[in-house]
């Protein structure tokens, strides 16, 4: 009986860790739904750019001596 309990609290204690991400992605999953019907009701889809599918390169600077190295 004791197995039995201790299985059981250990199904519960995973069960409540689990439960609010589950809520989260179901909402997430109903907002999303939600915005593709807004979107398929308003007649077209998202404009796309030019650079939209390009990564962003950022410029790299040149090295500074930190203090700690001087």
């Amino acid at each position: 009986m004791n197995t039995f309990l201790s299985y059981l609290v250990i199904a519960v204690l995973f069960a409540l860790v689990l439960l609010p991400a589950l809520v989260g992605l179901a909402r997430e999953r109903r907002i999303d739904r939600e915005l593709r019907d807004a979107q398929r009701r308003r007649g077209g889809t998202r404009p796309e750019t030019a650079g939209a599918a390009q990564p962003v390169m950022a410029a790299r600077r040149p090295y500074v001596r930190s203090w700690a190295r001087i």
